[in-house]
């Protein structure tokens, strides 16, 4: 490994509640309702999508709010509280990251996640001087579905994509860095989807009894 591309969510912090966060407090503002959530295939489809799309999408589907803006108005508030406030890393990164610096690899974060919230995040972990840039699929206006962010990050990197490693929690980010020749190491996470194929895709698979120093060798 010369080169490795981060995903946050998920995968450097532990973040993913923070969906069933927006979804209870959308249910109770225009539903009176806490129990509210989208089905099954759009709350696996927004966690790979901007926030932008995420929410025009909920909107569109669901009729919460006057516009898919509002929403976004009101994501955008919840989640700056969330990463300035309450965001914590996950277990043994830290020490990974330290050691990654430590041998020479060089490393960016691809996010789906909106840069502003990826900077306040990194702020508040203390992480940000690992990383040389941080991508946006905001940013660059596609998705994890399609390999551009990957890419990207993988140019600016200078390594060779055999060499350039990407860790993820997401089965759809799993399956198109996979797809594009790149070495994956996947992430267990309690609040995301796929993990047995994850677990069948990914080049190295940390499960939830284990951390990242796993790879440690």
């Amino acid at each position: 490994m010369k080169a490795a591309i981060f995903d946050m969510d998920g995968t450097l912090v532990d973040s993913l509640m923070l969906w069933d966060v927006l979804w209870s407090t959308f249910g109770d503002k225009y539903l009176n309702d806490r129990s509210f959530s989208p089905s099954v295939e759009d709350d696996k489809k927004v966690r790979t999508l901007t926030l932008k799309d995420a929410m025009y999408l909920i909107h569109k589907n669901y009729k919460l709010g006057e516009s898919g803006e509002e929403l976004l108005s009101l994501a955008n508030s919840i989640m700056i509280d969330f990463y300035a406030n309450r965001v914590e890393l996950k277990d043994g990164v830290r020490a990974f990251l330290e050691h990654c610096k430590n041998n020479g690899v060089k490393m960016c974060i691809a996010s789906a996640t909106a840069p502003e919230l990826i900077d306040v995040a990194l702020e508040h972990c203390d992480i940000g001087k690992y990383f040389l840039k941080v991508f946006s699929c905001g940013t660059i206006g596609k998705g994890k579905d399609e390999p551009d962010v990957f890419l990207q990050a993988a140019e600016f990197l200078g390594a060779e994509i055999k060499d350039t490693w990407v860790f993820e929690d997401s089965l759809t980010a799993i399956e198109t860095a996979a797809k594009i020749g790149m070495p994956t190491v996947g992430i267990y996470d309690k609040f995301n989807y796929g993990q047995d194929k994850i677990k069948e895709i990914a080049t190295e698979y940390i499960n939830s009894t284990e951390t990242i120093l796993k790879l440690i060798k």
